[in-house]
Parts: structure tokens; C-alpha cells; sequence
């Protein structure tokens, strides 16, 4: 290819992208809003399935490193009801197909695998623009500039590159999550480590749930899912850890004690996290020279096909760029042809969401 692709975001979706190009000898530059790989959790445990999240990784190369982070046992998943009693108990038994990693490693083994000064760390996208025949601009949030003929907008929910394709902007599901942390959980929460088992639980009513998985460290990452109006949360001042961790508590009352000690034994501070998504079937018209990938093209409530699909997203359009070197427009056709039902058909996901799972860029920036 005689165009440099520029790809806006280092998430897992904007880095799979740019391995498959590096492995074909295909440039590519990735500018990131963050200042370096450990600026901030990368959330939590993520379930890589076989049929799009494992294939972007065959298609990087990167399978061996994968095995390597996959932690042992946390297919693990059972059900339980606001009793506390288990509804299902199914073990890992090395079968499935959906191993867990930790969402912090499977980005690290993506980034040491691309050449030194491919990521362009620190450069936050303000605005993007379109100056014809194919080419656009960026502006960062340090005033700086560049221009390109291939822009791919890897950069999530809140995209900034959108614009150039859609007028479309996410909006609240009307659900929101409370993000809580338990450390050293099996001596200092046993009930409650007991409650959640060795993988994944989940506990459901309508309107309420709480998630919860086991990390590394025997550490519990948990969710509180309510579903309320995002007035309703504003009027609880989350800067008050212990009167906000009361108040979501409230919601739970009646609750067995080992599932409500997920939220009021918390070791960290709640955290809210509202949920958003674009409208059901969202596409576009081809644009010349720029295209998305994941939450940027398909952002839908949590439901454990996000971060899969965005690495499948990556992979795909990869793939066509490299069948197409001298056609970007037939390759981006192709890669769009094939997005769009493709992430229609996972955003139709219905039921509790077993896997609220995310790197904490579903809340607006301005």
C-alpha cells in the first residue's frame, strides 16, 4: 500500500488492526488519547471466543502469547437468586470456548507486538475533518494536526472520527453499573468468595443484578446493575463513597448477605458507569479514505461480544486492506459490506448481561 493507515485509538480493536498490517508489511500509526499503556485499568476479565475474538488473534499471530495469559478455571460460571441459592453451577472443564484473560495483559501482548513508535501516546483526538479526495484531518488537544488518505476511527463510544461518517451519538440505555472491587477476598470476604465461586456469577432480578468475577490476586470484580434513569443516579453523590455505597446497597434490601457484601464490603470506592449504545443496524455511506471499528461502529449495552468484536473488526479490516493494496475504496467497501450485518447481529443480544465487562471508555469526555 502506498497510503499509511492512521488509526485513531489503542484499544484491542485499533491494535489487532495494526498487527495484521505490520505482518504484511503495511505501515501504520496509532495515535492514543492516554499517556502511556499503564495510565489508567484496563478493566476487567474478558471472555476471548472462538469464533470472532480467538480468529483475530490467529489472524495476528498471536495465539502462543494468548495461551499464555488465558487464566485456568474461570469459564467457570453459576447463577444464583436473591437468595443466595444456586440456580447453576457449571465448571470450567477446559472444554469451552470462551477463556478468560485479563483485559490489561491481552493489551500488553498486542502492543509488544508492533514496532517501537507505533503508538503515538498522549494525543487525544478533538475534531476530525474532511478536505477532499479522500483525505482528512485530525486535530489534537494539543493543537497539533495531521492529514491522511486512510483514517480508521478505532476510538470507541465517543468517538471523535464518527462524525466524518454518521451524526449518530450514543444514548443511555437506560441502565447503569456500579463498579466495586474486593482484594484478598477468600480470607478477608470468604462469604462472599464463596457466594461467587471459582469463574463468573450472577445474580438477576428484573431491574437489578449484580455480576461479579475472580480476577488475579484472588481479587473480585464486581458489577451492581440497576436499571433507573440517569436522573436517578445523579441524585446520589458518588463522591460520598460510604453514603453512595448505602444508597445502591438500598436497592438490593432483602438480598442474601454474601451478595450484598459485593457492594458494602467494597475495598474500593463505587464508581458509576452509565451505559450507552448506537442505535440498533447503525451504518453508514461510504466516505472515501475512512472507516470504524468496535464501540466507534457499533457501540451496544454489555453483553461479552464487544471487545471480540471490535478484535474481529480489526482483523477483517486488516485482511482487506491487504487483498486490496491498491484499491483502499474496494477494500473498505468489502470490510464495510461485511461489518454492518455482522454487528446487527450482535447487537441483538437479549437478557441479563453476563459479562459487563469494559475498559471504562463508555462515559462521555468532552
Amino acid at each position: 500500500m502506498h497510503s499509511p493507515v492512521t488509526i485513531i485509538g489503542a484499544g484491542l480493536g485499533g491494535l489487532v488492526l495494526a498487527r495484521v498490517l505490520h505482518l504484511h508489511g503495511i505501515p501504520s500509526t496509532v495515535y492514543e488519547a492516554e499517556s502511556s499503556p499503564t495510565a489508567r485499568t484496563q478493566g476487567g476479565m474478558l471472555d476471548i471466543h472462538d469464533y470472532n475474538g480467538q480468529l483475530a488473534l490467529q489472524a495476528a499471530g498471536l495465539m502462543g502469547e494468548f495461551h499464555a495469559i488465558v487464566l485456568e478455571g474461570r469459564q467457570a460460571m453459576r447463577v444464583l437468586d436473591r437468595n443466595g441459592s444456586v440456580l447453576l453451577d457449571k465448571a470450567d472443564d477446559g472444554t469451552g470456548g470462551r477463556p478468560e484473560v485479563q483485559r490489561g495483559e491481552l493489551r500488553q501482548i498486542l502492543l509488544d507486538s508492533l514496532p517501537a513508535g507505533t503508538v503515538q501516546w498522549g494525543h487525544k483526538a478533538n475534531s476530525t475533518r474532511t478536505l477532499g479526495e479522500g483525505r482528512h484531518e485530525v486535530t489534537f488537544a494539543d493543537g497539533s494536526t495531521i492529514v491522511t488518505s486512510l483514517l480508521v476511527g478505532a476510538d470507541g463510544a465517543w468517538s471523535r472520527v464518527r462524525p466524518l461518517l454518521s451524526p449518530a451519538t450514543p444514548e443511555y440505555v437506560g441502565k447503569s453499573v456500579v463498579e466495586t472491587y474486593l482484594f484478598d477476598a477468600d480470607t478477608r470476604h470468604p462469604a462472599a468468595a464463596n457466594a461467587v465461586g471459582g469463574g463468573s456469577m450472577i445474580a438477576y432480578t428484573p431491574g437489578r443484578e449484580i455480576f461479579a468475577h475472580r480476577e488475579k490476586g484472588d481479587t473480585l470484580h464486581v458489577y451492581v446493575g440497576l436499571s433507573e434513569l440517569q436522573d436517578w443516579f445523579a441524585a446520589i453523590d458518588f463522591t460520598d463513597a460510604a453514603a453512595a455505597t448505602a444508597r445502591v446497597a438500598q436497592e438490593l434490601d432483602g438480598w442474601a448477605p454474601e451478595l450484598t457484601a459485593l457492594i458494602t464490603d467494597s475495598d474500593t470506592a463505587p464508581v458509576l458507569r452509565p451505559l450507552y449504545a448506537l442505535p440498533a443496524g447503525h451504518q453508514w455511506d461510504r466516505v472515501p479514505g475512512v472507516t470504524l471499528l468496535g464501540d466507534a461502529a457499533h457501540l451496544s449495552a454489555p453483553n461479552g461480544e464487544g471487545a471480540n468484536l471490535a478484535m474481529l473488526d480489526g482483523a477483517e479490516l486488516g485482511k482487506a486492506l491487504v487483498a486490496n493494496p491498491d484499491d483502499i475504496e474496494a477494500a473498505l467497501t468489502e470490510y464495510e459490506q461485511a461489518l454492518f450485518p455482522r454487528s446487527a447481529e450482535d447487537a441483538t443480544f437479549e437478557g441479563p448481561d453476563l459479562s459487563v465487562l469494559f475498559s471504562g471508555d463508555t462515559q462521555p469526555t468532552a
